[in-house]
């Protein structure tokens, strides 16, 4: 992580490339089960494999995925996940351009959908095995400067400890990491 600057999806085309539910579940079924075909894909997540073909080649066309050649032969196509930057964040609301604020809030929205899906799933994986569930809630009291830090440690203390798929030894888990701030002070919306 030390040489690999965040990834800020400032071009809306390419965040537009990940507010989509099925291209979010394409993407997460690669990072956490590997290759796969349009077939396998569809029918995972329900679709024809035009749709899921359409959806790969968006994913392709913003450098999210790519083909493995190698294992592709005549129409089946493998896809793979890109080892790209892992620390991928969304440009400021107020620096987005004002056309592009409905496309991020979109990113938001399915993101935060996905959050409250795991969440959701959290009392029945601690059941399952309390080893690898573990949940933390929080307060603290923070300057702007102090936040800053502590979400930029958070980040490296996630990178130390995780592994590409590539390198990771054989008893690693893909896990679902989550951490989201907001101010108490201020009511939901």
């Amino acid at each position: 992580m030390k040489d690999e600057p965040p990834l800020y999806l400032d071009d809306p085309e390419r965040l537009k490339a990940l507010a989509h539910p099925m291209r979010r579940a394409m993407l997460t079924h690669l990072n956490v089960h590997g290759p796969a075909t349009s077939t396998t894909l569809g029918e995972l997540l329900g679709a024809k494999t035009g749709t899921t073909s359409y959806h790969l080649r968006q994913l392709e066309k913003y450098g999210f995925i790519e083909e493995i050649p190698e294992r592709s032969t005549g129409r089946e196509r493998w896809w793979r996940r890109v080892e790209g930057p892992r620390d991928i964040r969304t440009p400021d609301f107020g620096r987005v351009d004002p056309a592009a604020r409905a496309v991020l809030q979109e990113f938001h929205r399915i993101g935060m959908d996905e959050d409250r899906r795991l969440l959701e799933s959290f009392p029945a994986a601690y059941r399952r095995d309390p080893d690898w569930a573990k949940a933390s809630r929080g307060f603290g009291r923070m300057t702007r400067r102090e936040f800053e830090a502590f979400f930029e440690e958070y980040i490296a203390l996630l990178f130390k400890y995780s592994h590409r798929a590539s390198d990771a030894p054989p008893d690693a888990r893909p896990m679902y990491i989550r951490l989201f701030a907001l101010p108490a002070d201020e009511p939901p919306e």
